[in-house]
């Protein structure tokens, strides 16, 4: 079993990325942004004036598959994530050997696609969407 890092309050409890022969869970198209503020100040009959005002927070987005065939229970994992996102829980991000951002981050929102559902009605396999907005807490 290969982990490779995981978004929660700890590896036991949160979203695990991992590969394996038995599991398959990592993350896929990932973007991670920022964004500066600036103010215009317009002045009459000459160029504005532009003024930096500060950093808006980052933001990181990334897709992951919950697939019941590569040892993952799709409903259960997506479960995880809604509770997270309806909490506002600050919520750590590793993968590899790399924690992502200055603190932890929020979920600010997911869209979870349900792909195939088995004979008995239950999610096969899913595909879930996360958008984590940087909560530097109040230490910042």
């Amino acid at each position: 079993m290969a982990v490779i890092g995981y978004l929660g309050t700890s590896a036991e409890e949160g979203i695990v990325f991992e590969t394996s022969s038995e599991k398959i869970e990592t993350p896929d198209n990932v973007v991670w942004s920022g964004s500066s503020r600036y103010a215009v100040h317009q002045r009459h009959n000459t160029h504005a004036l532009v003024e930096f005002t500060g950093m808006d927070p980052d933001k990181f987005d990334f897709d992951i598959t919950f697939f019941a065939e590569a040892g993952v229970d799709p409903l259960k994992e997506a479960v995880k994530l809604w509770k997270y996102m309806r909490e506002g829980t600050a919520l750590q991000l590793l993968i590899g050997e790399k924690a992502y951002g200055k603190y932890r981050w929020v979920i600010k929102d997911l869209k979870i696609k349900a792909q195939y559902f088995d004979v008995h009605g239950n999610q096969y396999c899913s595909k879930v969407s996360v958008n984590l907005l940087e909560y530097l807490g109040k230490n910042f």
